[in-house]
């Protein structure tokens, strides 16, 4: 392979991943806490879109339950994003005939 032929590669390698950055913008993870009390929707960059809270917690004598409950669901929501953006990397690695843990061929 020549230094051109590289050269295109890596072209088309950004241009992919700058597509996948912009898909993964808008795509949405889902994340729970406390059995479905607290419902988090936050896309793959991290902005959260719906935040679900269960009536039954709203007792002002219990606010730190719900503190909790919505700090766990938004760093559930956070992983499962970090996840897919992974998957998807991975996949689009994969489909350009790279490896999938995005390691260099040695030479």
């Amino acid at each position: 392979m020549n230094i051109q032929e590289m050269m295109k590669q890596a072209q088309v390698m950004q241009k992919r991943m700058e597509e996948l950055q912009g898909r993964l913008a808008d795509m949405e993870v889902h994340a729970q806490s406390g059995s479905g009390l607290v419902q988090v929707v936050m896309t793959c960059r991290g902005e959260v879109r719906a935040l679900s809270i269960a009536p039954d917690l709203l007792n002002p004598s219990d606010k730190e339950t719900v503190e909790d409950l919505v700090m766990a669901a938004l760093n559930q929501a956070r992983e499962n994003a970090d996840q897919t953006m992974a998957e998807e990397t991975r996949k689009l690695m994969q489909s350009m005939g790279l490896p999938a843990d995005g390691s260099l061929p040695k030479f």
